[in-house]
């Protein structure tokens, strides 16, 4: 090989080594350049202003990645909590260099409105949320931001357009806007209405609103607002503002609801359900407003009886096998009630050799606070044939809702009864 050869050789392994090292340096570079900004975008990512070591970690993170929103954003939030003119105008300062930083993106818009607002600055502060609005039309956030704008700064009607848009498909925020309106307008429901959407969803979000804060009758209005296959649809909320409205003793809605639910297709105000027995009888869990059967004892017998009735084809029989405790709570309903109407429930009775010093008797028990409106008198001893039993009563002011139930006299804490009981054609008639 010819010497000049050699050194054209030598030559080109020089540059080539001179190239690679410096693309390798560049490549550390670029490297350690991108793992500075992706680690202190990160640690900004995990942290939030009330960490304990907010300050520490953000003023790292800023370190690692200047031109990175989020880090800005995290410095800029430590300053805004410290609530000093300040840090106040030291926090919008740095607001707005994260804006500069990503213009587009909404969250930073909705952060500068917030300080802004903090600083006293009304004008910067809604032209602000408005941005934000305007980069996201969609998202529920930026219009929940600018509604509560407008109702600090009593702009109503401005306020309302806006949080009516937050109703419209975020579960969690349409709650937020009934609570800040329930408690801003001094619970009016006409008020609240006004920010909700006409949306079926909203309507039932709003009924079962209404129900948890005891407005019954505006959760059974607003229901109602609903068509009857929407009603299927939102059955799950339908059961709850049910059984909620019942154990809150608010009975003539949680009727309504449970009949129209199914659990009580047939009951009715001021109506005892299933008053024949021709229909089967469940459980107590199985419904509200008719019959409660307790079937946990075994010296109490409960089942209807086809061979022995009154009139129609079955009756309701009771046997009692030396059942010795005080208390009775085998057979009852629940009745919905006009408060201070009077009525009179009536009934057909059979017994057969039925004994005890303390004999079974029913009972009317005002439901909204279990006090005893009245009692009939003890049933006869031995076998009786049918004979009618009445008992008048006129509802408390506090009572829309009644329980009839069987019980029994008081005869000891170790007291037999035995013997068999028949009801048959119940019925309450007003007076």
């Amino acid at each position: 090989m010819a010497k000049t050869d050699l050194n054209f050789i030598e030559s080109k392994s020089i540059k080539a080594r001179i190239i690679l090292v410096a693309v390798v340096i560049l490549g550390l570079v670029f490297g350690w350049i991108a793992v500075r900004s992706q680690l202190g975008n990160m640690l900004a990512e995990l942290s939030t202003a009330n960490d304990p070591n907010a300050a520490i970690i953000a003023d790292l993170s800023h370190g690692l990645a200047p031109s990175d929103p989020v880090t800005m954003w995290l410095k800029a939030s430590l300053e805004k909590n410290i609530f000093t003119p300040e840090k106040t105008d030291s926090a919008v300062r740095m607001f707005e260099e994260t804006v500069r930083l990503s213009p587009d993106d909404f969250r930073w818009w909705i952060e500068l409105g917030r300080a802004y607002d903090q600083a006293e600055k009304p004008a910067q502060a809604e032209s602000a949320f408005k941005h934000a609005v305007e980069l996201a039309p969609t998202y529920t956030f930026p219009h929940w931001q600018l509604g509560n704008f407008y109702l600090r700064q009593g702009h109503t009607d401005e306020a309302f357009a806006e949080l009516k848009k937050a109703t419209e498909n975020n579960q969690i925020y349409r709650e937020q806007v009934f609570s800040l309106a329930w408690e801003y307008f001094d619970k009016d429901p006409a008020k609240i209405e006004q920010l909700a959407a006409d949306w079926p969803d909203v309507h039932a979000s709003l009924a079962l609103f209404y129900a948890q804060r005891g407005r019954a009758t505006d959760a059974l209005r607003i229901w109602n607002l609903l068509d009857d296959g929407q009603k299927l649809d939102y059955g799950q909320i339908s059961r709850a503002m049910a059984q909620g409205l019942y154990e809150r003793h608010y009975y003539p809605e949680a009727l309504e609801f449970a009949r129209q639910l199914g659990i009580d297709p047939d009951a009715k105000p001021e109506t005892i359900t299933n008053g024949g027995f021709e229909k089967p009888i469940g459980n107590a869990v199985d419904t509200n407003f008719g019959w409660h059967v307790t079937r946990n004892d075994a010296k109490i017998d409960v089942a209807t009886d086809s061979t022995v009735r009154h009139e129609g084809a079955k009756s309701l029989r009771i046997v009692f096998k030396n059942y010795i405790k005080p208390d009775l709570y085998a057979v009852g309903q629940n009745v919905v009630v006009v408060p201070g109407r009077s009525y009179k429930v009536h009934f057909w009775l059979r017994t057969e050799s039925l004994k005890s010093g303390g004999m079974p008797q029913l009972q009317v028990i005002n439901a909204n606070n279990d006090k005893i409106i009245t009692l009939s008198a003890p049933f006869p001893t031995g076998t009786n044939d049918w004979q009618e039993i009445s008992i008048d009563f006129t509802a408390p002011g506090d009572c829309n809702g009644i329980v009839i139930l069987t019980v029994r006299g008081f005869c000891g804490e170790n007291c037999p009864l035995a013997g068999t009981i028949w009801y048959d054609d119940f019925g309450i008639v007003k007076q």
